[in-house]
């Protein structure tokens, strides 16, 4: 037996696995406010790999996920008081490679684990250790339940009533978390359209459930919704903003509900937000009793680790389908290393993925692990 130094605030538990962890990496940070994530954002090449404290875990990141909110985070739209520099990204998956004392309780060097936290721009990310969730291995696909799977459970559970027969309505639904959102409803015995922007986006849907996609470039989703579901739709998991809101609003039944998970359409602009007509909101309420109601994901951080253990017992029965986008079909293809999610924040904003997208963050050390 190896004899253990009370080194507390210092690097303890290395990995004596031999990966030799380096002293500097790269990392990308917000360096000036803006909705333009090329202008917010800087790759350093040499910052310092941070040190686990006592409760921390020291992960090297394998894979780190995409989201639309990286542009609202990167603009300062969550927290004024944050100010730059700061790190970016939120969520990854990778090996844990040091350990903080009280930590090692729970976990081990060479343990693959997932979180929510920002920073995961980075190779290497310091986790609390009670924030980490344990993995049966370092898969892409673990990525993709962490904020994407987790917002569609969570916000579908909580607000939106569902029960067999109710139509659901999901927008940009071959998206990062429109996915799980339609394979829920489905779990839930619902009729599912899905709006997509491509035939091929509309075949993937077709092949998770979704009973009747809608393809919103050559399609008028308005005159389709109101021809083929004179009723009204009951529930609606809206993630585009601006004219698909208004869409989605009036296309509710009776004692319909709109949950709002985000508003992608408007994340790119100065303002932030593409007007809708608000003015008419509560008439348009009143008259069908229905409900608009907003879902953000760390409101319910309390319900957040029964959800993903839900969502990882789901995915390991093969009973979730957890789609993984890495741009391979992109003009520059696969989304490999740091300097990659610029591309792939681009990519997103085109809509062009079908799934979550990740980025893969290849590491040329040494390693036993």
């Amino acid at each position: 037996s190896r004899p253990i130094l009370d080194m507390s605030y210092s690097r303890h538990f290395l990995d004596f696995q031999g990966s030799s962890i380096p002293s500097s990496m790269k990392k990308l940070v917000v360096t000036k406010l803006s909705q333009n994530f090329r202008e917010a954002v800087t790759l350093q090449q040499d910052s310092p790999v941070p040190l686990p404290g006592d409760g921390d875990l020291l992960v090297r990141n394998r894979f780190v996920g995409i989201n639309a909110s990286d542009i609202n985070y990167s603009a300062g739209r969550y927290d004024a008081s944050v100010k730059p520099p700061f790190d970016i990204g939120f969520e990854g998956v990778g090996d844990v490679v040091a350990l903080g004392l009280s930590a090692s309780a729970d976990y081990t060097v060479g343990q693959a684990v997932a979180y929510v936290k920002a920073g995961s721009f980075a190779e290497y990310t310091v986790v609390p250790a009670r924030q980490a969730v344990p993995l049966p291995s370092v898969k892409p696909e673990f990525l993709t339940l962490m904020v994407s799977g987790a917002t569609a459970y969570l916000s579908l559970k909580e607000l939106g009533d569902l029960s067999e027969g109710k139509k659901v309505l999901v927008t940009a639904a071959a998206g990062g978390t429109g996915q799980f959102a339609v394979q829920l409803a489905k779990k839930a015995k619902c009729h599912v359209i899905g709006t997509c922007s491509s035939d091929e986006k509309g075949g993937f849907l077709k092949s998770i459930g979704c009973d009747h996609t809608i393809n919103y470039k050559t399609e008028n989703v308005e005159s389709v919704l109101r021809k083929d579901y004179p009723e009204g739709v009951d529930v609606v998991y809206e993630s585009v903003g601006g004219k698909m809101f208004d869409l989605a609003l009036n296309a509710l039944a009776i004692k319909g509900r709109l949950i709002v998970i985000g508003f992608i359409a408007g994340y790119q602009n100065p303002t932030g937000l593409q007007p809708i007509k608000a003015e008419l909101l509560p008439a348009k309420l009143l008259k069908k009793s229905a409900s608009v109601r907003g879902f953000f994901l760390n409101h319910y951080l309390s319900d957040y680790k029964m959800a993903l253990q839900h969502l990882l017992k789901m995915y390991e029965r093969g009973d979730l389908v957890c789609e993984v986008d890495f741009g391979d079909m992109s003009p520059e293809g696969k989304f490999t290393g740091l300097e990659s999610v610029f591309r792939a924040v681009d990519y997103m904003y085109m809509g062009k993925n079908i799934g979550k997208i990740v980025v893969e963050l290849p590491h040329s050390v040494n390693s036993k692990l």
